[in-house]
């Protein structure tokens, strides 16, 4: 039986890195596709990297980039992968407002090229398009695939230009290209400019004397937070169907910034009111108020369901930037992913 071939795009980012460790995991060849830099990116695939001259080698690193057609095209047609799943963006949001015409030739464009250069290679390449929540912008929740979209960012326009890029191939030329819908998903391996790990990042650098505040936009926003981890094993889940379709990923609960923010620093006895500042720098010029997932459909037909859900999720993370600070964490946020996660194969920080 031969070995499974993924690629990965965005594979240094949180999402892509815990896919390669699941992938792996299952025995996929796994290739990655990185953006050339004069230093190394790759801090999140440390623990999985070994010598592709290593006959033992299973994962591979490929330079490219989504705005360049000809790269793609030649990473395509030499590894011959078997399923794609395409996580390459300029994912934050409140950057989006600041880079909208970059924000475009990544995250919507980006998935075109990938889209046609499948089409012209007559493989049968199964591609899964991380879309994402921020799409149902203004709807009022709670969001299933039948709710409609009204996006609120460059960032949301993109993403939602890209999911009807996947349904248009699907249908147009039975493509097998489906969309995760995926809400909120946060880990330790979060870039610390997104406001979860910013927050718990904050406390472990405010701990140590390494900063004096911390500063937030909009704390009354609230959003379906679940476990990073959890959601890319969807993402694999939502590739084995038979049918290509698209799937909303989340946990059904929603909660504020504020809530986070409060929750992270009562568990290590700070206090919010000392510490923390407001920047209206961080507030967006149009926001989405509230998101909350239907995961139904998923939990029906992907037999998926989270385990973490959102007090477990903050003690996770906390936990995980203490230790990375030289702090002694405070060990509940480990013994959770123990206690739901034996044998896991990902780790926490």
């Amino acid at each position: 039986m031969s070995i499974k071939k993924a690629l990965i795009t965005g594979i240094t980012g949180q999402d892509g890195s815990y896919l390669a460790d699941f992938l792996l995991s299952k025995g996929y060849e796994v290739h990655g596709i990185i953006r050339r830099s004069s230093s190394f990116n790759r801090q999140r695939l440390e623990h999985l990297y070994v010598d592709p001259r290593d006959p033992h080698a299973r994962l591979f690193l490929h330079y490219g980039d989504l705005s360049d057609s000809e790269a793609m095209s030649h990473i395509l047609y030499n590894i011959k992968p078997d399923e794609v799943y395409n996580l390459g963006a300029q994912s934050h949001v409140r950057v989006s407002f600041d880079m909208p015409e970059y924000t475009a030739n990544t995250t919507a464009l980006g998935l075109t090229r990938l889209l046609e250069i499948a089409r012209r290679s007559n493989q049968k390449i199964r591609i899964y398009q991380a879309s994402s929540s921020e799409m149902f912008g203004s709807t009022p929740p709670p969001q299933s695939e039948n709710t409609t979209f009204s996006p609120r960012s460059p960032y949301a326009c993109a993403k939602l230009y890209a999911y009807w890029m996947v349904k248009n191939y699907r249908e147009g030329y039975n493509l097998f290209a489906s969309n995760g819908i995926l809400f909120n998903h946060e880990s330790p391996r979060r870039g610390e400019t997104f406001v979860t790990r910013k927050i718990t990042y904050s406390i472990s650098r405010i701990l140590t004397g390494k900063d004096q505040f911390l500063y937030l936009g909009n704390l009354d926003a609230k959003r379906d937070w679940g476990y990073a981890p959890e959601y890319v094993e969807a993402m694999w889940r939502i590739l084995q169907q038979d049918c290509a379709d698209d799937f909303v990923i989340g946990t059904g609960e929603s909660h504020s910034v504020r809530e986070f923010l409060e929750q992270a620093f009562a568990y290590t006895d700070l206090n919010v009111e000392t510490y923390v500042k407001i920047d209206p720098a961080y507030f967006r010029p149009t926001e989405v108020e509230v998101l909350i997932a239907d995961p139904r459909k998923a939990e029906k037909q992907l037999g998926w369901k989270p385990k973490i859900k959102f007090n477990d999720l903050v003690k996770i993370m906390v936990d995980a930037d203490m230790r990375a600070g030289g702090l002694e964490p405070l060990g509940e946020g480990d013994r959770i992913l123990d206690k739901k996660f034996p044998g896991r194969f990902w780790t926490a920080d």
